[in-house]
């Protein structure tokens, strides 16, 4: 068993502050990013979740096949039971479609529907309203700095992650 490490130092004390005050900076951030997110993409009755899951499907090389929920999964960092939520919803709006993957019969991939692509690219002016706004005190090159920060930050945040966890992908159904 490991045990925390007291510590010793006025720095340590100093990095432990620094890195609460930022953790705790990205928690308030992710809450007003999603609730102003949310806020964007009201006009067409969506949400953060179903903008993510959109967007991922939109993708020039997933466009025309769709994605398996494992990974939907994978390239979002949700949950199954989370995700499942989602994919239903969108698929009873009509926005997205399950389909059967075409190297392996038995699985279904998601996809969007000609009436999901029409959404999404009309999303686009809203959810790109919402970029400039929020972004609008960054310098694109402070913008792409904070993206690889936060990029070796997801890196470092999914090191720590167990076979076990939530997260981890799962077979497909």
């Amino acid at each position: 068993m490991k045990l925390k490490p007291e510590p010793s130092s006025a720095a340590a004390h100093a990095r432990f502050d620094v890195a609460n005050r930022l953790f705790f900076r990205l928690y308030q951030s992710s809450n007003l990013m999603h609730k102003n997110g949310t806020r964007a993409v009201s006009e067409f009755g969506s949400t953060t979740q179903q903008w993510a899951v959109l967007g991922a499907l939109a993708r020039p090389r997933v466009r025309k096949d769709g994605m398996s929920v494992k990974d939907l999964i994978a390239f979002l960092m949700v949950s199954r039971q989370n995700l499942a939520a989602v994919l239903d919803r969108l698929e009873a709006r009509g926005w997205i479609e399950k389909v059967k993957d075409a190297s392996d019969g038995r699985a279904r991939r998601s996809r969007l529907t000609e009436q999901g692509t029409v959404i999404w690219d009309n999303m686009l002016v809203a959810i790109g309203e919402f970029y400039e706004t929020a972004l609008s005190g960054f310098s694109d090159e402070e913008q792409f700095l904070l993206y690889r920060l936060l990029d070796r930050l997801k890196d470092g945040l999914g090191a720590l992650t167990t076979g076990d966890d939530d997260l981890a992908a799962q077979p497909e159904d």
